[in-house]
């Protein structure tokens, strides 16, 4: 910190030298009356003695060793010190729903399409282990020019016995028909595993598991040839305060992952985007360059959701990112679901001014499936 003792250094012949580092309040400046001189130690005339002498010698390098590793220190920190990566956007590519039945029916979704003028082009549903692949619900979804995300949910199975292979005929049944399906699938995996609070999440697997069995699971599907999957890994936004850390330890590697996926809420309406989203972009960019969907998002209706709603597609817009699911579903005692006429007005206003139009894709936006660097 500027202008405050950074740490007291002891040694055989250097006693409680402070260091005080003022290069951060005034770049450049010389530091100087940072040396608390030592008993025995005058500040003019001849020096009494050889050892004081050699005193000297040594709290003059302790000084320069001080203020070296100070200087490294401070340096190193602003290095290292991430900014949030904006590369902005004119449009938004994906303006995404999930509804509370599917996919059990698409009646929910053409319902939300008529609320906002138009077909959401990307819809989600989540499945438990060893259910098959909807391709119902995904045939319906593109004849309406959407693209389908199944995120598979291994609830109350082992990760492990899924890495070792004990599910391999069950994934190459799912992987056969994604193939058969033809056109892109969004699929994910285990979603938001650095929380705690899914049996695959931080307390009830070891990230290393999890990436073992991510990692089986993509190996299957290409030896299956179902390469129109977009994989999307998903994790939750970060939080010191509710212990969701930093997803790096569950990361696959580039080469099995297409897209990163990011899950936050709005459950404040102080909230900023950039407050909820920011950090995390950070962490995923320090692992990749994907391209980034906030894969579940949504806000309480008490937030003031048209408010929210405006502020999620500038985000979007000024991060560069894919697009967003909006959660309209209420769950866990929490109304996501957007049920009046002021927030569907602003999404409508939204969708038509700043959604990507189907027959023109702006320069330099990824392809349909899309690829990790």
């Amino acid at each position: 910190m500027g202008g405050q003792a950074v740490g007291l250094w002891r040694a055989r012949d250097c006693r409680q030298v402070q260091i005080v580092d003022y290069s951060m309040t005034n770049p450049g400046a010389t530091p100087s009356g940072m040396v608390e001189s030592p008993p025995g130690v005058t500040t003019g005339g001849r020096w009494r003695s050889t050892r004081s002498r050699k005193r000297l010698v040594a709290i003059a390098l302790c000084v320069i060793l001080a203020v070296t590793i100070g200087i490294s220190l401070a340096v190193t920190q602003l290095s290292s010190s991430p900014t949030y990566p904006i590369h902005p956007t004119k449009y938004v590519r994906y303006v995404g729903v999930h509804e509370l039945h599917a996919p059990g029916t698409y009646a929910e979704i053409d319902q939300f399409a008529r609320y906002i003028g138009r077909q959401p082009n990307l819809v989600s549903y989540y499945e438990n282990w060893n259910v098959p692949f909807q391709s119902g619900f995904a045939n319906l979804a593109a004849e309406r020019g959407a693209l389908t995300l199944a995120q598979m949910d291994p609830e109350n199975v082992s990760v492990a016995s899924i890495a070792s292979g004990r599910y391999d005929a069950y994934l190459r049944t799912y992987a056969d028909a994604v193939r058969a399906f033809g056109k892109p699938v969004i699929m994910s995996f285990g979603h938001e595993m650095n929380g705690d609070w899914y049996s695959w999440g931080s307390r009830g697997t070891r990230p290393a598991v999890f990436v073992r069995a991510w990692r089986h699971i993509v190996d299957v599907f290409r030896a299956e040839g179902a390469e129109n999957v977009i994989w999307l890994w998903i994790v939750n936004v970060t939080d010191a305060n509710n212990n969701i850390p930093d997803p790096s330890p569950w990361w696959p590697g580039r080469k099995y992952v297409t897209w990163v996926g990011i899950d936050g809420y709005f459950y404040l309406q102080s909230q900023s985007f950039a407050q909820l989203f920011g950090p995390t972009i950070v962490d995923v960019r320090q692992l990749t360059q994907a391209p980034i969907l906030i894969a579940e998002t949504g806000a309480e209706q008490t937030t003031n959701q048209a408010s929210k709603i405006s502020e999620i597609f500038a985000g979007v817009r000024s991060y560069g990112l894919l697009g967003f699911v909006w959660f309209d579903e209420n769950t866990q005692g929490r109304s996501w679901s957007i049920n009046n006429p002021a927030a569907f007005s602003m999404l409508r206003r939204d969708t038509a001014s700043f959604m990507q139009p189907l027959t023109k894709k702006p320069a330099g936006s990824p392809s349909p499936v899309g690829s990790s660097p």
